[in-house]
């Protein structure tokens, strides 16, 4: 299969690539820098602009969405807020543009969403078809019921279009594992607000395998929780790496009102509660490597 991936320099994209090609697929990128050196196949595109290389979408036989600006990095100011929801409408609305027109043979698009839409839940358990946060009231919501709303009107094309609602990834290459763990080693580790609120994540690795199977089999269609199964908290959390990392926790809670003042209303992301299922994903036969905190975080800190 020959797979087009948007966003594919990330940290998801640059594992999953990896995976694809040992799979016996062909991979190419979709980036705004094509002339840059790169053992993938490059074509050009700025979404912001609407141009893409002709060829593009010609090319694939799957295209894999993980286009969009991190959520993470600066404070939400009204301009970083614009940028968060652009960074991946933009890129749905030319891919569908390009998949309306005649002359490709694209079956499948598979376009990351996050968990972020169901909003703070407090221990409720989240299912694929439990009522989203409202998106007046929560940023986040918001934006991934935009980005789903923008991958849904390609399945109109008559596409089968997968929708793997992303928890918290855990690598050490990036994302937010690296800075909780810079803090636990450094002995400045601590849970987060009352450290009762839920993360639901996944391993880097299993969530590149999760993808690589959806992408893989048509049973897959529509949305589906790619978290790990087994939740947990962020005191759980801080406590399970200090373990791992043989660090002591020497310091009381980090309290909510000191995250609000430094992060403002991106204090959102770490106060929030998820406690999301991922049934769906076992009722399809998907293996996990790592259903485990543990072995998940042991696998990166522990020779």
């Amino acid at each position: 299969m020959k797979i087009l991936i948007t966003g594919g320099t990330g940290m998801i994209g640059q594992r999953l690539a990896e995976l694809l090609i040992d799979g016996g697929h062909e991979v190419a990128l979709l980036t705004r820098e094509p002339a840059k050196a790169s053992h993938f196949r490059l074509f050009g595109w700025n979404p912001a602009a609407g141009t893409i290389d002709p060829a593009a979408v010609p090319y694939a036989d799957a295209i894999i969405n993980l286009a969009g600006s991190s959520v993470a990095e600066g404070k939400w100011t009204a301009e970083r807020k614009h940028e968060i929801v652009r960074s991946r409408l933009d890129g749905l609305e030319l891919l569908h543009r390009e998949l309306s027109q005649p002359g490709h043979h694209v079956q499948t698009l598979l376009s990351a969403s996050a968990i972020g839409v169901y909003g703070d839940r407090g221990d409720e358990l989240l299912r694929e078809d439990s009522p989203t946060a409202a998106p007046n009231d929560d940023f986040l919501a918001g934006v991934v019921l935009q980005w789903e709303a923008a991958a849904r009107r390609v399945a109109e094309l008559g596409l089968r279009v997968v929708l793997p609602r992303i928890g918290i990834v855990l690598s050490p290459e990036g994302g937010a594992l690296v800075p909780i763990a810079k803090t636990v080693r450094y002995g400045a580790g601590a849970p987060l607000g009352s450290g009762r609120q839920y993360m639901s994540w996944i391993h880097l690795d299993d969530l590149a395998r999760l993808l690589a199977q959806m992408l893989e089999d048509a049973l897959w269609q529509g949305t589906y929780n790619a978290v790990a199964p087994h939740p947990v908290t962020n005191q759980q959390f801080t406590e399970t790496l200090a373990q791992v990392m043989h660090r002591p926790l020497l310091l009381p809670k980090v309290p909510a009102f000191g995250l609000k003042l430094a992060m403002g209303e991106m204090s959102d992301i770490v106060l929030g509660s998820q406690r999301v299922s991922a049934d769906k994903v076992l009722s399809q036969g998907f293996v996990y490597e790592y259903p485990e905190l543990l072995p998940a975080l042991a696998s990166f800190y522990e020779a």
